[in-house]
């Protein structure tokens, strides 16, 4: 069990921390423009977060004791497969979605 001063210093911390964060980019150089070669690197941020929350849960899934099912791995590659050729996210995430859930209604 945590202590609740130990609790509080570290919620305060993780709060000015994410504070600062935050002021660095938007209160010292939010009024400046953004160079072009950094707005080209962070175009691709939304595309490297969401298979960095994704894939721990398809290759160890908690639901499975950490062990990889090929449900999980088919509508990983599902997602994949129309993502790269529709070249649309939400689409890729329909599509993996209703393969996860067809899956584990068929074979769950």
């Amino acid at each position: 069990m945590i202590d609740r001063t130990e609790l509080w210093i570290v919620i305060i911390g993780l709060g000015l921390g994410s504070f600062g964060l935050r002021f660095a980019f938007l209160g010292l150089v939010g009024d400046r423009p953004i160079p072009a070669w950094l707005m080209r690197h962070l175009r691709y941020t939304a595309v490297s977060v969401l298979p960095a929350l994704i894939a721990p849960l398809i290759v160890f899934p908690p639901a499975n004791d950490g062990q990889p099912e090929p449900v999980r791995l088919t509508a990983a590659a599902v997602a994949l497969a129309v993502g790269f050729y529709f070249k649309n996210p939400l689409l890729a995430m329909l599509f993996g979605a209703i393969t996860l859930v067809g899956g584990l209604y068929w074979f769950g």
